[in-house]
């Protein structure tokens, strides 16, 4: 998950701004260690020891006045081991150890709003809104995301621009956030925004193929084929495009059509697995199992991991006549798609 990747990032640099932190201590030691306290306790964590250093943590905490940066750390810590209700709490204390802690009062908005509670997480995330230096992903993207779950699209659209440095309410903003809004399964909102990026650049890429997504979606394939059409008259050379034309029309029943977009998206994106996978499915279709096996072998080939890919070769072997074959894939698929799920003992 995006948002996962995001915090695993800010974690990294939290902690080394931690180690970069740690103030001078009086030359006790603990652990064993003949670095300071929190820097031994920073060096467990960073070998991945979370436990010892949390240990050595609770030690430093007892001590009045508690030293500067053990709650950051321990905050990082419980984090790490998805302890997020307790790393909101020790990401609290640090802030009110030190109120310009940016860092802890963005992971204790980013912990809220992985526990669900979107509405306490903005503040925090607002308050801290400033990209962490050095960092790969701008944290405008978790404010982004807190904004939608509380249904402030528009802030959620500014958040997203900023990240990618568009105008907050230009066209790309509005498809930007279309975007994103999608992938949270909000279509109808999706659509809006999209709608708005078109009024303001009708010849926009990627607008009418988002709308064309969207209707997918919903499972209005006549809408889709409509706008993934205008789309191809805007951006003629796009491979995914080609790719939901030739979904939309298999779904709509148009087996000819789709096999002509298809055919296209192999042409532009020949090491995609998807547009191979449906021709298969469009000549399952048209009665041409032959025509199925080999474009659903090829896409086998290139993933074997796919259950639905071997699906769909079982029923191409079955429709050939070679049974066994067929049970195979079948059974394949099966063991694909429950692969990694708990088995009955004497499994």
């Amino acid at each position: 998950m995006n948002l996962r990747f995001i915090t695993v990032l800010l974690i990294a640099l939290l902690a080394a701004a931690t180690g970069a932190q740690a103030p001078a201590s009086d030359g006790q030691t603990t652990g064993g260690s003949s670095a300071p306290p929190l820097e031994a306790a920073q060096d467990l964590a960073a070998h991945g020891k979370l436990d010892r250093a949390l240990a050595e943590l609770d030690q430093l905490a007892a001590q009045s006045p508690e030293a500067a940066g053990v709650e950051r750390l321990r905050g990082i810590i419980l984090y790490q081991k998805d302890r997020l209700d307790d790393a909101a709490v020790a990401f609290a204390k640090a802030m009110q150890q030190d109120p310009a802690d940016r860092e802890s009062t963005e992971m204790r908005g980013v912990s809220l709003f992985r526990i669900g509670r979107a509405q306490e997480a903005l503040p925090y995330l607002e308050q801290a809104h400033a990209a962490v230096e050095r960092a790969n992903i701008d944290p405008q993207y978790v404010l982004g995301l807190c904004y939608i779950d509380v249904q402030r699209y528009d802030d959620a659209r500014h958040a997203f621009a900023t990240q990618y440095g568009f105008a907050p309410d230009s066209a790309e903003a509005y498809l930007l956030a279309g975007r994103l809004l999608l992938r949270r399964d909000l279509a109808a909102e999706a659509a809006v925004q999209v709608n708005k990026a078109l009024a303001l650049n009708p010849a926009l890429p990627l607008a009418h193929q988002l709308l064309g997504e969207v209707a997918l979606s919903k499972g209005d394939t006549r809408t889709a084929i409509q706008e993934l059409e205008a789309e191809r008259k805007i951006n003629p050379l796009n491979g995914l495009l080609y790719d939901r034309l030739g979904d939309a029309y298999l779904r709509d029943g148009q087996y000819t059509e789709a096999q002509t977009a298809l055919n296209r998206a192999v042409l532009l994106e020949p090491n995609a697995t998807a547009p191979y996978i449906l021709l298969g499915e469009t000549f399952l279709k048209l009665n041409q199992p032959i025509q199925a096996l080999h474009y659903l072998d090829h896409a086998a080939k290139m993933d074997p991991s796919s259950y639905i890919t071997h699906n769909k070769l079982g029923q191409a072997y079955k429709a050939t006549g070679q049974v066994a074959e067929a049970n195979r894939e079948f059974q394949l698929a099966v063991d694909l798609q429950h692969r990694g799920e708990p088995q009955p003992a004497g499994k």
